[in-house]
């Protein structure tokens, strides 16, 4: 990659990130800043994700990651509405890392609402400097002209010039100073079901996934893990493995050994027949049971305060008190695309080709295990000087089979760059599906203790939630928590929408041998669970209605409101059901969205749950791509069914259990209820979607299952004895 010219004409342009984040990106506006000399005369880049060729082709580069979420068709109509672009020529190129996109992280339900602004000011800066390109070859005004469809027109004349035919000219063109956006109603792309662009090489097999990857002299290696977390090689033996045809080498990482073969199958097999002893750490837990009693404990523990309201010792002298507690066990993601990294470390350089969600931090491990120290050394002064990545690291991001959090991990991409330095050739490492399962970072298992009270007329008039859980910033910072409060753990609980009197809500860390992870929709999918159920509770211990007691303490949240009422209006609530059938509703807020549910359960052959029909309402501000904002929900549904339903990590000896999908087992297509999903019109700015759509589905199965037996489930998944 070349060094951006012009830099003194370069401009920012400063907008807020995630939502609630503060985080500020300083993302850049030039003149073929991506484009080399030669290039330049010809092709017309006003800024990072934009590339207008003399052919009309139209490039948007993607600096997001795309694991099916949609955003290599999202961010582009983004771009494309305020260019004023045909729809037909726009392509998308995925872009390599590159600081000049600030972090390039793909997480949080962030893609849409980061891009929001800056992708419009990219698109109508390019608008109005082809504009004023065509205006000066035809010596007119540029409030004479107009963009449209991919073309320049004075209408006065009816003369037009096609973009590719502008974009020598208005490369020359100064940046404007100010940019005038679109207003909703003039939107003629955003907001339309738009087809994704990445389906027709999906569909036709020719899509490079990380595990599609071929690279001249590659070779493939598998890795095998210490079975128990902290677990070193203790003894290998692998003699018999290494006189097997086609095996190059057999590489020792410490806590895993790795196959490095000629394919997949002879480095599997060899693996098979190496011989290992393990060292295990005297502090692991034997077992789920035992960890589930120092969880049970934790909570006997004050714990850090993350709200008190009102009685901050709520003193639970209602009529009727009622009192539960509540646990989820830890999840695997369980991507349909196991880990996998090619790298390939040579000439002082290291390039990589990863499926993964954060090629920022790709770069900085390749930077850290790639290189030499010197070569480090250099690579860093270099960025110092020109913000630009050394052309010594390479980060191709390739399309990902599922992400769910696990891929902003980096763990596989460490061991596939030590793989390759250890035979002086590119590697690709493939994990199994039984080290993906047994080796994720996991979403954190959790126990929870509430109680509440109310008084005779049935209002509530205290809630005290405490919640036991490990936390991913102590398990990224080991003590950098203290005695402080996990945001991330209490999120979707000390943020309770419902107006009572007296809340309190408390955090006990609790720290456990298996590593832990962002899982979809992360904190929230564990106290969505908890609190949702659990005011279902105080619903029926009112003796009222299940959506008229949540309206009822909503009424200062027009949004929650809003959801929750167009759910149960969609879903037939209050009216006559099939004999046999039962409904239960939940709402939340995450990541900038509402969200509310309404699950119709009945129960079948052998008394199991049979969820038949989920109908759900969002409030996520504009929809870009409709098409697309209802497949984000159906599959957060269908993830989280699979978690409340099914799947669970259970510990034995300090190794997890569950090895593939027979044994943690996914929801089936016989299993899938229909689903009805109702967006909130809305002009504001589009928020959070991949992940809101995860935490309310547990609760409104349970208690739409409450709902049909009279009986309450506190554990998750339903295949476990309730406590």
């Amino acid at each position: 990659m070349t060094e951006p010219n012009n830099p003194s004409r370069r401009q920012f342009i400063r907008t807020s990130a995630a939502l609630g984040t503060g985080l500020m990106l300083e993302l850049h506006f030039t003149h073929n800043a991506l484009a080399s000399s030669s290039d330049a005369a010809n092709h017309f880049t006003p800024n990072a994700w934009l590339e207008i060729q003399p052919d009309n082709t139209v490039i948007f580069t993607l600096a997001e990651s795309e694991m099916g979420q949609g955003v290599m068709t999202s961010l582009p109509m983004i771009l494309a509405e305020e260019l004023e672009v045909n729809w037909q020529h726009i392509q998308v190129r995925q872009a390599p890392y590159n600081p000049i996109y600030g972090k390039q992280s793909t997480g949080g339900s962030t893609s849409v609402s980061q891009g929001w602004e800056v992708l419009r000011h990219a698109g109508a800066t390019a608008r109005i400097m082809l504009i004023a390109a065509a205006a000066q070859q035809w010596k007119v005004t540029a409030n004479e002209c107009r963009a449209e469809n991919s073309r320049i027109i004075h209408p006065a004349s009816g003369r037009s010039f096609a973009f590719g035919e502008l974009a020598q000219h208005a490369a020359q063109q100064s940046l404007p100073t100010t940019v005038k956006l679109k207003r909703p109603n003039e939107y003629r792309i955003i907001g339309k079901s738009m087809p994704r662009l990445d389906s027709p090489k999906k569909i036709t097999g020719t899509a490079e996934f990380g595990i599609d990857v071929r690279v001249p002299g590659m070779l493939i290696a598998t890795i095998k893990h210490s079975p128990v977390f902290g677990g070193k090689v203790k003894t290998i033996d692998d003699s018999l493995a290494k006189t097997m045809p086609g095996v190059k080498k057999i590489v020792n990482l410490g806590d895993s050994v790795a196959v490095i073969a000629n394919n997949f199958w002879t480095a599997k097999k060899a693996l098979d027949v190496v011989k290992l002893t393990w060292s295990t750490p005297a502090d692991n837990p034997i077992n789920s049971a035992t960890l589930r009693q120092q969880f049970i404990a934790a909570l006997a523990k004050p714990g850090a305060i993350a709200r008190n309201d009102g009685d901050g010792k709520l003193a639970l002298n209602g009529t009727t008190r009622i009192d539960a507690d509540y646990s989820v066990p830890f999840q695997a993601h369980a991507t349909m695309e196991p880990m996998n990294c090619t790298a390939h470390v040579h000439d002082g350089g290291c390039e990589i080709w990863a499926p993964t969600q954060t090629p920022s931090t790709v770069y900085s491990v390749a930077l850290a295990h790639g290189l030499s120290s010197f070569d480090r050394f250099m690579v860093k002064l270099k960025g110092k000087v020109s913000n630009t990545p050394s052309a010594a690291i390479r980060v191709n991001t390739t399309l990902i089979g599922g992400g769910f959090g696990r891929r902003l991990e980096t763990d596989f991409v460490k061991e596939a760059i030590l793989l390759s330095k250890a035979v002086a050739a590119p590697v690709k490492l493939i994990w199994t599906r039984e080290e993906d399962i047994q080796h994720d970072f996991y979403r954190p298992m959790a126990l929870a203790r509430l109680s509440a009270t109310l008084d005779n007329k049935g209002n509530v008039l205290s809630w005290s939630y405490k919640l036991a859980s490990p936390s991913l910033q102590d398990a990224d910072e080991p003590g950098s928590l203290g005695d402080e409060v996990d945001a991330g753990a209490v999120s979707g609980a000390r943020n309770l929408p419902y107006t009572i009197p007296n809340i309190n809500v408390a955090y006990v860390l609790v720290r456990t041998p298996a590593p832990i992870g962002p899982w979809r929709s992360v904190g929230n999918s564990i106290n969505g669970f908890i609190t949702e159920c659990f005011m279902d509770e105080l619903a029926y211990a009112a003796k009222k209605d299940p959506v008229a007691f949540r309206l009822a303490y909503l009424k200062d949240k027009p949004q929650h409101s809003a959801v929750l009422e167009l759910a149960a209006s969609k879903s037939g609530w209050g009216k006559k059901l099939s004999p046999g059938h039962a409904l239960g509703a939940a709402v939340h807020y995450s990541f900038g969205s509402y969200v509310a549910q309404v699950a119709e359960v009945s129960l079948g052959k052998n008394n199991k749950l049979i969820v038949h029909k989920v109908t759900c309402a969002v409030d996520c501000g504009l929809v870009v791509n409709p098409d697309s904002a209802v497949a984000q929900i159906e599959g957060a549904i269908v993830f989280g069914l699979t978690a409340t339903l099914k799947s669970a990590i259970t510990l034995e000896h300090g190794a997890v259990v569950q090895s593939n999908f027979h044994d943690f087992p996914l929801l089936d297509i016989s299993e899938m209820p229909s689903i009805e999903v109702h967006f909130i019109p809305s002009d504001e700015d589009p928020r959070g979607l991949g992940e809101p759509g995860v935490p309310p589905i547990a609760a409104a199965v349970m208690n739409a299952y409450f709902a049909l037996t009279k009986k309450r489930v506190r554990q998750l998944p339903f295949t476990t004895q309730p406590v």
